[in-house]
């Protein structure tokens, strides 16, 4: 496809979040024409900022893709590296629980921050128009046209050769796919939701470890904190919704606090706690599935508006920014050509992203319940000197997930091979510590272990000689 061809392709991005934003970058530098529509304000001269605010882990595979647009080092310098992860017993006690070698930590980033500096990105771009307020009211992929709507409240008809659903969990531009034949999608509520309250710093720093994420489990719930560079902490509540209903005053808050998470209350304050929890209903979470990722050549989904995943493995923002990613590198293996790209973007992409999804929902039970079990502890040291010895053979499922781009289905399959090899060593192990203590026990019992050799020929001569057998035991000598 020659460059004149590129420069006439319009490119319609519906979404200017994190992962519109940063698509519309990736597509600029192919020199397409870019236009992006945000349904929002721009956040930038925004007052307030509305939405999710839950902070962002940000790990390997994100900052491949913002290093593929020359922001990675920017954004790594605005974030606070977490190096394990600090457990809050209800004792008190804590206990860190390392996500990898020393070398290797996840970034706390603030998700408005970075949405900011994305944006700031994306108009630097001379082929890139910022469409802010204006909303998708329809979708005809079939005719490369799209209807917004903007703050003059008269809808507009656009036409464009590829649009680009960035658009979120709910996506106007997936509904409008989901009307197509052959078309699968699937979502789920959990049946837990989540409130955010605030850390304040202490004396002028962190009131808490600042290097750590923060965890409070108690089997069914848990509390997480995530530091931020104005060294306040940013913690979330996860919990199932009737526990939420329960707490209807202050006094049955605080006696909440202080009876599963005792330690934090001093750190939030009393007073800080009582008002926060009542600022906003706690917010539900929902995961989203499809398949296919495209209809044809002329419309894909990324990001949320493609799987919209639980936040407990870190990698709903990671796992949006890869899509961009391995657009991108499609798009140079077949030199542009959006008619094999799409088709080959969604066999690549959905076994992964519905991995990703599995692997969110399956790490919510490990952060809430699993860390308290010394088994859990026992498993996590045994990976780590598994990994130290044969690390091209052996890595933990968070490293393969996190810390590389090895893709998240076959971190899974070769998670379940590796668990399979861990289980059937600890039998083997078992097995054979528990025949060597009966062993020794039993060579322990008796001043003349051979005897136990000899004693079945002794019954037979002995029964030869006098016509009956009389047992011994080793007590009878």
């Amino acid at each position: 496809m020659d460059s004149l061809d590129i420069e006439r392709k319009k490119v319609a991005v519906i979404g200017g979040g994190l992962v519109g934003s940063l698509n519309a970058c990736f597509l600029a530098k192919r020199n397409f024409q870019v236009d992006v529509y945000e349904a929002r304000e721009d956040i930038r001269m925004a007052k307030s900022v509305r939405g999710r605010s839950i902070n962002l882990a940000l790990s390997y595979r994100g900052r491949q893709a913002l290093k593929a647009i020359g922001l990675e080092n920017q954004i790594v310098s605005q974030g606070i590296p977490m190096r394990a992860r600090m457990i809050h017993s209800l004792s008190g006690k804590k206990s860190a629980i390392p996500y990898g070698t020393k070398s290797q930590y996840i970034l706390s980033i603030s998700r408005e921050n970075l949405n900011k500096d994305l944006l700031n990105a994306v108009e630097k771009y001379p082929n890139v128009k910022m469409h802010f307020g204006h909303r998708l009211l329809k979708c005809s992929p079939e005719e490369g046209m799209i209807t917004v709507l903007g703050s003059d409240l008269i809808p507009k008809d656009v036409t464009c050769d590829l649009i680009v659903g960035c658009d979120g969990a709910y996506s106007t531009v997936r509904s409008h796919l989901m009307k197509k034949p052959r078309f699968d999608y699937s979502q789920q509520y959990i049946p837990h939701g989540y409130m955010e309250l605030t850390i304040p710093p202490k004396n002028g720093g962190f009131a808490m470890e600042p290097n750590y994420l923060h965890i409070w489990p108690r089997n069914t719930f848990m509390m997480i904190a995530l530091p931020n560079t104005n060294k306040s902490f940013t913690c979330t509540l996860f919990m199932p919704f009737e526990e939420f209903e329960k707490l209807r005053t202050s006094s049955q808050v605080l006696d909440f606090f202080y009876k599963y998470f005792p330690d934090s209350v001093p750190l939030i304050g009393e007073q800080a706690l009582e008002q926060d929890f009542f600022l906003l209903p706690a917010q539900a979470m929902i995961s989203v599935k499809c398949s296919s990722f495209h209809f044809k050549s002329h419309c894909v989904l990324m990001g949320d508006a493609a799987h919209a995943i639980v936040p407990f493995f870190g990698q709903g923002m990671n796992a949006g920014f890869e899509d961009c990613l391995v657009f991108d590198e499609l798009m140079d293996k077949f030199n542009n050509d959006l008619n094999l790209c799409l088709p080959e973007f969604s066999r690549f992409r959905i076994p992964d992203d519905h991995a990703i999804s599995d692997l969110s929902m399956y790490n919510y039970i490990e952060m809430r319940a699993h860390v308290n079990s010394p088994w859990f502890i026992f498993r996590k040291n045994m990976e780590r000197f598994l990994h130290a010895i044969m690390p091209s053979t052996f890595i933990p499922l968070y490293t393969m997930v996190t810390f590389s781009r090895i893709r998240y289905h076959e971190a899974v399959l070769r998670w379940h091979w590796q668990q399979k090899v861990i289980n059937k060593g600890v039998f083997f192990f078992g097995t054979l510590i528990a025949i060597s203590s009966t062993f020794l026990l039993i060579r322990s019992m008796s001043p003349r272990p051979l005897d136990y050799l000899q004693r079945p020929w002794n019954w037979v001569t002995n029964f030869r000689n006098t016509g009956h057998v009389s047992l011994q035991t080793p007590w009878s000598y």
